[in-house]
């Protein structure tokens, strides 16, 4: 009889977000700009009935947007309860208990989690300043490579060239890639961003080796609906939907993810571009102010700090802001993820920023912080 809690799974804490009552919210990497207003047309015209009924299983509605915007077969589309879900599914699908699962480090909160739940083995590799290269990833003896680009929670991008090295290395016969996108919206209008063909999409069609994974919750606002989708070839695609399940995405969130993704109002590109801005700009402020964010093609950054993140975060908490601390970071240190928010929330954040940790502050100020912390 398998003992219980089984083993490996004790351990495991569930995943806490930052909950205390604020006045600013930097901690989630959401659109501070609010969600996509066709979303919300079709959330203020719901009827009583896509409420009591059941949504469709596998949400065709929603799958027939996501292949008409990328121009790919609805085979090819796999839709979930925000991408987490396509990932845990592709997990499942893919990967025997005790498999190996290779990723540059740090990654996304949610993955060690999943490697936990689903009793896999992590291959965690390189550092926040210095990914791993592919590689190194193909060398780890992996049944799957998992990606996200730009990276969570450090923001930053890898190239066009990286990514085609290690689909090259993948091949029809290697592991199983998953390229989570999460933040791909917010990259493709970053200066700088060489796009190659824009997308990989053509690519996951190729081999059943690729998953490109996507969401509504950020650059689409959509994060309360949870709402996310996969593409992929079809012999992967089919089994990852074993492992999804039916009934996923809700009906109005099926509806309102798809109004968002045809984006006919046109507020998606502008509203990208001005968190892009409204990014670059907090990053030149921190610099000039003795800051060292790291570079980001997200709508976040990671912003190393002088004390304990956790009481840094404590602090900023205590002046109202709510960001997520990041102890220990491979690279890096202690440090901040900072969501960007429009120009008088950004000048808040660097006002308690500068009051609680800037370095021209002396070392007086970030001894209290450490005698805090030491109790």
């Amino acid at each position: 009889m398998t003992p219980f809690p089984r083993e490996g799974f004790r351990a495991l804490r569930r995943y806490t977000p930052i909950e205390d009552p604020v006045e600013i919210e930097l901690s989630d990497n959401t659109n501070l700009w609010g969600c996509h207003p066709d979303a919300l047309a079709v959330m203020r015209d719901a009827a009583s009935g896509d409420i009591s009924n059941y949504p469709q299983a596998y949400s065709s509605d929603l799958r027939d947007a996501v292949a008409d915007t990328f121009d790919v077969p609805a085979e090819c589309v796999i839709t979930g309860c925000g991408s987490d879900d396509v990932l845990d599914s592709t997990f499942r699908a893919v990967c025997d208990p005790g498999a190996r699962v290779a990723f540059p480090n740090p990654t996304f909160l949610m993955i060690p989690h999943l490697l936990v739940v689903n009793s896999l083995q992590g291959v965690p590799l390189g550092n926040a300043r210095r990914p791993p290269s592919p590689r190194q990833l193909l060398d780890a003896g992996a049944d799957l490579i998992y990606v996200c680009t730009p990276n969570n929670p450090t923001g930053t991008a890898l190239s066009r060239a990286w990514i085609e090295e290690l689909l090259d290395g993948v091949g029809s016969t290697g592991p199983v890639v998953i390229l989570d996108e999460a933040y791909y919206e917010f990259n493709v209008a970053s200066p700088g961003y060489d796009p190659g063909d824009t997308s990989l999409v053509k690519r996951a069609l190729a081999v059943p080796r690729i998953m490109i994974a996507r969401t509504f919750s950020k650059a689409y606002g959509l994060a309360g609906l949870r709402a996310g989708f996969g593409i992929a070839h079809p012999d992967l695609l089919g089994e990852v939907e074993k492992a999804r399940g039916p009934f996923k995405v809700g009906l109005l969130a099926e509806r309102a993810a798809a109004a968002a993704l045809r984006d006919r109002s046109g507020w998606l590109e502008p509203t990208v571009r001005e968190i892009v801005a409204c990014r670059d700009r907090l990053v030149a402020e921190l610099r000039r102010r003795g800051g060292d964010p790291l570079p980001s093609s997200a709508n976040f950054i990671m912003l190393p700090v002088p004390a304990p993140a956790v009481e840094v975060t404590r602090e900023m908490i205590a002046r109202g802001i709510a960001v997520r601390p990041f102890p220990n970071v491979p690279g890096v240190g202690e440090a901040l993820r900072v969501t960007v928010g429009p120009p008088p929330v950004i000048e808040r954040f660097i006002e308690a920023w500068e009051d609680i940790c800037h370095p021209a502050a002396g070392d007086a100020g970030q001894e209290a912080i450490a005698a805090e912390a030491a109790g």
